[in-house]
């Protein structure tokens, strides 16, 4: 297929640039993939779609301070450098730029010296490997010299960074927020657990796998980054016996998504583990983790709206989508939502 094909008309003044004063006040979209009925819903309505004994998988990952404003120490040229993941120990891979100012040993330094990033390696596509650093924790060091890592397409500063969070978020890691969970409050997260619904926790560290454009013609082409996701054994447990007892899985977004497909794609079953993953869900995929997705809309032609074209179909999600843009539904990452369900 080709990139073409998961192309569609989106007005600029659709794209969200800050998210509403209440989390669950959003717009929620209902697709039915059998059916192909479209309903038009609020968020706070996702209720009356779950049953007791089902799943809702959350990814609580956190975004971290991953946007880095420094100085090459020799020539104290301006370099941007946004950590996507880390490898090991404090080697991290990153997006750098511009990254023809870098070679392998370059320092950047990050305010008062309190960060340094040594060039370990450079790759394609802006891709750099280095080595952070610092003294003490670097969490805490990012905290006080890095800024949320907004995408481009939000232009308005964020007053609150606490709102590119979901209410949920434990793990530090993220490059970006699982937006889809953005959506959720303590409050409905209670009242759909109240509801006999199994809240499990999955972490996926969002890195460049996400939001990588598409840039090849044929969708086959596109190569996926890898991205760390962590499936704990009582998250395991929980979803084998949500299967075996033939309870719906709903996945918060497409980060949830592909932990539980490809660790399902690995296993009969669910199994614990840590791995790293470059799973690429385009039509034809047969699913075998989730049933029923949470989601937000989604950039024209990205691998995240050929994810939900594999889940619904491809003709059946633009039509949803040129709805969207007819009925005025905020679009992206502080954007409304969808449900894409049986």
């Amino acid at each position: 297929m080709k990139t073409e094909d998961f192309d569609y008309y989106l007005p600029e003044e659709l794209i969200a640039q800050h998210p509403l004063i209440n989390r669950s006040s959003s717009r929620l979209m209902v697709v039915h993939k059998k059916s192909g009925l479209i309903e038009h819903r609020h968020f706070t309505d996702i209720i009356d779609y779950l049953n007791k004994g089902d799943a809702l998988v959350i990814n609580d990952s956190r975004v971290i301070p991953a946007r880095l404003i420094g100085e090459k120490e020799e020539t104290k040229a301006v370099i941007e450098i946004l950590l996507l993941k880390n490898i090991k120990e404090d080697i991290w891979e990153c997006l750098s730029k511009p990254q023809k100012r870098l070679h392998v040993g370059t320092i950047v330094t990050f305010g008062d010296g309190r960060l340094k990033a040594k060039v370990l390696e450079i790759l394609n596509d802006g891709i750099t490997h280095v080595e952070l650093i610092y003294d003490g924790i670097l969490l805490e060091v990012l905290e006080s010299l890095g800024t949320m890592p907004l995408p481009p397409y939000i232009h308005e500063k964020l007053e609150n960074p606490e709102r590119y969070q979901t209410v949920y978020a434990r793990v530090p890691g993220s490059a970006a927020a699982p937006t889809a969970g953005l959506h959720f409050t303590e409050e409905l997260l209670e009242k759909i657990k109240n509801k006999g619904v199994e809240i499990i926790h999955v972490t996926l560290h969002v890195g460049l796998g996400t939001f990588r454009p598409v840039s090849e013609e044929n969708i086959e082409d596109h190569e996926m980054h890898t991205e760390t996701y962590y499936l704990s054994e009582d998250a395991a447990n929980k979803l084998n016996e949500i299967k075996k007892n033939n309870g719906k899985i709903f996945a918060v977004g497409t980060t949830s998504t592909r932990v539980l497909e490809t660790n399902r794609s690995l296993f009969s079953e669910f199994t614990p583990e840590v791995r790293d993953t470059n799973i690429y869900i385009i039509p034809g995929y047969e699913f075998k983790g989730i049933d029923n997705l949470i989601t937000n809309f989604h950039l024209p032609k990205s691998t995240l709206i050929m994810l939900v074209s594999a889940l619904a179909g491809r003709e059946l999600i633009l039509k949803a989508y040129n709805e969207a843009v007819k009925e005025k539904y905020r679009f992206f990452s502080f954007g409304d939502a969808m449900l894409i369900i049986d």
